[in-house]
């Protein structure tokens, strides 16, 4: 007799809305990171721990600009949580990277995003989801920290623009979780945006993305 196919369900996302903890303070991260390191922790807890396996490798990249030889410049740390055994460092890495919000896409330069291959796999945020891509190849997550940005006065959110290279480079839109920058009191939040955030923003914004097949 045939045998009953099986299939692998894939872990539950978290929360849509992230806040402190009690016992989590309200840190402001230092530049050019975005996140305070309460959200960095749950990231680990909520990404690269698995049940019965080894929890995968935790890299994070600070982009801090997108011009030529960016890879260079931009500054990658590892996790080194105790947890993380040898046979870690086999799988599939989490890959957070925190998009200082002078760095993010402009709507006239990712209209050009899918106009000439050559240039996606060259250009900066194109080549940069491409680049990602090839590492994170068999359903390896990427993490897009970010957050809006004023111009002329008024608050952008590049969230879309995002999406749309990250596609076009062969991820999957999985998720958007709200870091709330703030701690609860009571029945109300108050605020505690970081030093350099303008006025006005009391989140960070993050996107799951998982890699799906192999981009030739």
């Amino acid at each position: 007799m045939p045998q009953p196919r099986t299939t692998t369900t894939p872990p539950p996302l978290p929360a849509t809305v992230w806040l402190p903890g009690p016992r989590d303070s309200e840190i402001s991260p230092t530049a050019p990171a975005i996140l305070p390191p309460w959200a960095i922790g749950k990231i680990r807890t909520e990404f690269t721990r698995r049940p019965g396996r080894p929890p995968a490798p935790f890299l994070r990249l600070a982009i801090s600009d997108t011009d030529e030889c960016m890879d260079a410049r931009t500054l990658c740390t590892q996790d080194t949580n105790p947890d993380h055994s040898h046979n870690a460092s086999r799988t599939t890495p989490v890959l957070l990277a925190e998009l200082h919000p002078s760095t993010l896409p402009t709507a006239d330069v990712c209209s050009q995003y899918g106009s000439d291959e050559q240039g996606a796999i060259d250009d900066a945020w194109p080549g940069f989801f491409h680049r990602a891509h090839r590492i994170l190849r068999g359903n390896g997550l990427l993490l897009l920290a970010t957050r809006q940005r004023r111009d002329a006065d008024r608050l952008t959110d590049p969230l879309g623009l995002l999406v749309a290279a990250a596609r076009t480079a062969g991820f999957r839109y999985l998720q958007h979780i709200v870091i709330v920058h703030g701690h609860p009191v009571g029945d109300r939040i108050v605020p505690a945006p970081p030093d350099d955030a303008p006025p006005g923003l009391m989140h960070s914004d993050l996107l799951v993305l998982r890699a799906q097949g192999s981009r030739s």
